[in-house]
């Protein structure tokens, strides 16, 4: 019988307390599943001489977080990410070593696209530009987000000319020129994540990449078959439908994210999707 009610017992606690309590650890935000971070500071001081291996450690949490996130979104599952704790992560790994490229990738990857983070985003590019001075990525990545997110084309051409500075390449010395002024956001972009492609050895990232690299070559290739009708027709197209029907767009587009493309009222190539699975999702709802 004392068996009985102490095999109750532990029951009754198990549900009253382990239950809850694991749902509650399940729920946390990301910054207190990955545990208190102290500052870099202290990790610096703390850490000794395995600050290096502490850096890369921070990056590796953050990546996994965010792996997870993106696998989620795919299933359609909506998980809303802990951006600001990711971001803080990330900056206490740089301060630890601030000659970590993944950090700076990384950032770079959250901060812009979905999160419109741009100045703390430069402003993490721009400390890294202290130390890893031979590093052309740093202004280019830099340069992209003052041009294309931020409209801010003298600031862009800055960054754009150190890129080619230090590396020579013509592209470069274009992007901080006239072109500049010139080139479409589209092709901008489509130049910009070929480049970011060319380097990343991280999977998730890539996929992400190639996704939205895919998205905007279908949106280039209805901007271009947009301006080739305005350019025979003499007056913009009523939608793509037409553009599909006259011959001028040879097949149809299609969004990898699941949405569906269609011309603004200022006859701006669109896409209900706003380049996201969950928005994708919205759209259809």
């Amino acid at each position: 019988m004392k068996k009985l009610v102490l095999v109750g017992l532990v029951l009754l606690l198990y549900v009253s307390v382990v239950v809850p309590f694991t749902a509650y650890m399940q729920n946390k935000p990301f910054v207190e599943k990955l545990g208190y971070v102290p500052s870099a500071a202290t990790l610096r001081t703390t850490s000794l001489d395995q600050q290096y291996l502490v850096s890369s450690t921070l990056i590796m949490k953050v990546l996994f977080y965010y792996g997870s996130l993106f696998e989620a979104q795919k299933n359609h599952i909506d998980i809303p990410p802990n951006y600001d704790g990711m971001v803080d992560v990330i900056e206490t790994a740089v301060k630890l070593d601030p000659y970590n490229m993944d950090g700076y990738y990384f950032a770079q990857a959250i901060l812009t696209w979905d999160n419109r983070r741009i100045e703390r985003a430069n402003a993490l590019l721009e400390y890294g530009m202290k130390y890893r001075d031979w590093d052309f990525y740093l202004p280019f990545f830099a340069g992209f987000n003052a041009a294309y997110f931020l409209k801010d084309y003298p600031t862009a051409a800055k960054y754009y000319q150190r890129a080619a500075d230090l590396t020579g390449y013509a592209l470069f010395s274009k992007l901080a020129g006239r072109y500049m002024y010139e080139a479409g956001k589209t092709e901008l972009a489509i130049v910009y994540l070929k480049t970011m492609l060319a380097s990343t050895h991280d999977e998730t990232i890539r996929q992400s990449f190639q996704l939205r690299l895919a998205a905007l070559e279908e949106t280039r290739r209805a901007e271009v078959a947009r301006d080739l009708f305005i350019a025979e027709q003499g007056r913009h197209p009523k939608s793509l439908a037409e553009l599909e029907q006259t011959g001028t767009l040879d097949f149809p587009l299609v969004d990898p994210y699941g949405g569906k493309f269609f011309l603004d009222e200022t006859g701006q190539v669109r896409t209900t999707s706003k380049f996201s699975f969950a928005g994708a999702k919205k759209s259809r709802q």
